[in-house]
């Protein structure tokens, strides 16, 4: 086990098949008495995107752009909250207070890995499926550059597709 774990990051593309990381993650707080942190990345692949940047630069355009992204950012807090709910009820080691939730945006390894700076969390748990192809066949690429680049003990669950 991982010694003095507190503060446990906990990333999920909230898809279905997302639970056992999420459960794993669990187990570490009941163990620990410690803390989750659940993190959702909003992949911004928009900022590459020269013709999307230049469409946001018209009137309006920019402000409608913010405005769905909070309306995003709310429904994800939404789903996020419901499966706190449910996750909750199932296990009785689990207390509301002591999971918090964040919403970046971002490149998800690089996020992920800042966000577990920011928070200076112990452990980051995340699950991976399966891809196909030679680069993936032991794990999908953002578990993997998210392990390459921490200096933090991170957990991977594997994950049904």
């Amino acid at each position: 086990m991982i010694p003095g774990v507190k503060k446990i990051l906990y990333a999920s593309d909230i898809d279905k098949g997302s639970r056992p990381a999420f459960r794993a993650a669990v187990s570490l707080c009941g163990h620990y008495d410690a803390q989750i942190t659940y993190l959702h990345v909003l992949e911004n692949e928009h900022q590459d995107n020269m013709a999307l940047q230049s469409l946001l630069k018209e009137d309006g355009m920019r402000e409608m752009y913010e405005n769905s992204l909070v309306d995003l950012k709310t429904k994800l807090e939404a789903r996020i909250d419901k499966f706190f709910k449910e996750e909750v009820e199932e296990l009785d080691m689990l207390k509301e207070e002591q999971v918090s939730s964040m919403i970046r945006e971002g490149k998800p390894w690089k996020t992920i890995v800042a966000a577990a700076d920011e928070i200076d969390a112990d452990v980051i748990v995340m699950g991976t499926r399966p891809h196909s192809g030679i680069g993936h066949a032991l794990m999908g690429s953002t578990a993997t550059k998210v392990m390459q680049n921490s200096k933090r003990p991170v957990l991977i669950v594997p994950l049904k597709k």
